[in-house]
């Protein structure tokens, strides 16, 4: 396994809630934990139903004076506990770990995430600098970042990614009720990853699928609420052109979104390769901007006359245009959209990633990196102080 790049919240002393997406390696770094810990497992359904129905045994079974961390992993399977969670951080000062792979059902009982009594962190895929040496950028885009796929053979990871997208997607489609609607679901599922790094038009797939756009709506809502997807909006701080409104579109892995993309002779393959390689780079500038603590927002950038970029940050640390290109040359006329938009924001860095390995300067102000180039180096390009060398323990 492999040593993972979120510290703050051990560092803090204070309780957490840490959400992610099933499989993202919550549970494998919490057991590996070096501080004295006590695990309660609301997956196990004979905890989850002692705890659910009887509250008060959590209490009963933390010593009292106890100095270590209570954890309660997937609590969204028993938010009644929160109350008494909250009761014990103020009155006994324990400090508890709270994970969840949903924040949907906590959302629903207007859950306050304990009035501020508890940090919230996130834990993400697996990122390159985490990968360090094992780090291959055909099987990444191939099979995604998340940590069962560099467990096992990779000969075993289209079995897992298949079995992640039915058997826990549609488990939790059970659990919100909707098990008359499965059918309806999995085409959705299906054409939500056509909407893969595209802007996001939901009359549109809802038109495809002869759905009403209400139901499409209430089904992207659930991938987001499960940790699955991103939306990334415009950006349009001091706008000097017309901007369009629509978000864009994000399976939270690249191994999933590839999982769930139909593959067929009619398919572009240099489509599904280009949104395949413009996820992990976003895979990695959310996960980075988190761990390090950057503050970074991020969006992208799209005008009316269709001229985009790909990615923009912006914080405290600095602000980035990114485009990315899945391409082996690039040259001065694929920076067209990162020039207009320095234009209008000459504070900006622009960089445009690509399939090649040079280094390119253009006269336009941009500059062009290979992608193992950009993704090995992007602490230090977003202004970590971080060391961009990780290693693994197996």
């Amino acid at each position: 396994m492999y040593q993972r790049l979120l510290k703050a919240p051990l560092e803090n002393e204070q309780s957490f809630f840490l959400f992610g997406a099933r499989g993202t390696g919550k549970s494998y770094w919490l057991r590996n934990l070096q501080h004295e810990s006590m695990q309660f497992n609301l997956l196990e359904p004979e905890t989850r139903i002692e705890l659910s129905t009887k509250p008060s045994l959590l209490k009963e079974q933390i010593p009292p004076g106890y100095q270590g961390w209570v954890i309660i992993d997937e609590i969204q399977k028993a938010p009644v506990l929160l109350d008494l969670v909250h009761q014990l951080i103020e009155e006994r000062n324990y400090k508890f770990i709270l994970t969840s792979s949903s924040a949907r059902k906590l959302k629903k009982l207007g859950t306050n995430l304990l009035a501020g009594r508890a940090h919230t962190y996130h834990m993400y895929p697996l990122t390159v600098q985490e990968l360090a040496d094992d780090f291959d950028l055909a099987i990444a885009l191939k099979y995604g970042m998340l940590p069962s796929v560099y467990d096992k053979s990779i000969n075993a990871a289209p079995k897992y990614l298949s079995s992640y997208t039915k058997t826990y997607l549609y488990e939790e489609v059970m659990q919100e009720g909707l098990s008359r609607k499965l059918e309806a679901f999995s085409r959705f599922l299906e054409a939500a990853s056509f909407s893969q790094a595209s802007v996001l038009n939901i009359a549109f797939v809802a038109r495809d699928l002869g759905l009403n756009a209400r139901t499409v709506s209430n089904y992207f809502e659930l991938l987001e609420d499960m940790l699955l997807s991103y939306r990334l909006p415009v950006f349009s701080k001091r706008a000097k052109r017309k901007m369009i409104s629509h978000p864009k579109f994000y399976f939270f892995d690249v191994g999933v979104y590839q999982s769930l993309r139909p593959k067929g002779i009619l398919d572009s393959r240099e489509e599904i390769e280009g949104h395949a390689l413009e996820t992990l780079i976003l895979q990695e500038l959310i996960a980075l901007n988190h761990y390090y603590q950057l503050e970074y927002q991020l969006y992208y950038w799209r005008t009316v006359n269709d001229q985009e970029v790909d990615f923009v940050l912006y914080g405290p640390n600095g602000f980035f245009a990114i485009e990315v290109k899945r391409s082996s040359k690039v040259n001065v006329r694929d920076t067209k959209s990162l020039e207009l938009f320095l234009q209008d924001y000459p504070e900006a860095r622009a960089y445009i990633v690509y399939g090649g390995d040079r280094s390119l300067y253009f006269d336009n102000k941009v500059e062009a990196l290979g992608v193992l180039e950009f993704l090995t180096t992007l602490p230090l390009i977003l202004g970590s102080n971080f060391s961009c060398n990780s290693s693994n323990t197996s």
